[in-house]
């Protein structure tokens, strides 16, 4: 079981969140979208937001600054947090604009509020769980996704529940979290994904 319950922290990790969000977006959207842009798209935001990161942690434990790809104190997670922000910039106005995919573009807003805001409680010695602002983040954006355009999700809801409850448990069966992280976790990825739905539903 604890093998298992770590298993789901790495699978549940948050850098693969803002792509499993579009990866969604592309396939559930009534709005045609040439097959070319949407695998460009695809391959520009894994490389921005899943294999930079990475190379940016094996930098930064190289130089002494992590011990984990967790983030397991507010220190190290300054630095990271701050880097993703500025990758979340690039991606929100060179990667989805919002002329081209306005969507996209304030769902990734969203992103970046909640890594600022992560950020800020940092700073503030406090530590949001930044996996479960991510997938909760993302379910909220598939819940919208749904709303919008009338589609029934229910079973990738209900999946999604599933994933969120089991990484909860995770991070509190390995004791990286509290109980009050997590749910400052889940507000923090909430909150704006319902605060920019009113620029794109």
């Amino acid at each position: 079981m604890d093998s298992i319950l770590k298993s789901i922290s790495f699978i549940g990790h948050p850098i693969f969140m803002p792509v499993i969000g579009v990866i969604f977006y592309f396939s559930k959207s009534p709005r045609y979208l040439p097959r070319e842009l949407i695998y460009s798209k695809l391959i520009a935001l894994a490389a921005l937001s899943v294999v930079l990161p990475v190379l940016v942690y094996y930098l930064l434990k190289t130089l002494g600054k992590v011990k984990t790809i967790y983030l397991e104190s507010c220190k190290e997670r300054i630095l990271p947090l701050t880097l993703n922000c500025c990758i979340l910039i690039v991606i929100i106005f060179r990667l989805f604009p919002a002329a081209q995919l306005i969507v996209l573009h304030y769902f990734f807003i969203a992103v970046l509020m909640s890594s600022l805001s992560c950020l800020i409680l940092a700073l503030l010695n406090f530590k949001a769980s930044i996996h479960m602002i991510a997938v909760t983040g993302v379910f909220t954006f598939f819940m919208l996704i749904s709303i919008n355009y009338s589609i029934n999700i229910n079973g990738t809801l209900v999946l999604m529940s599933i994933l969120t409850g089991a990484i909860a448990t995770s991070r509190l069966h390995i004791k990286a979290h509290t109980v009050l992280e997590l749910s400052v976790g889940c507000v923090i990825g909430f909150l704006p994904q319902i605060i920019m739905v009113n620029y794109w539903f």
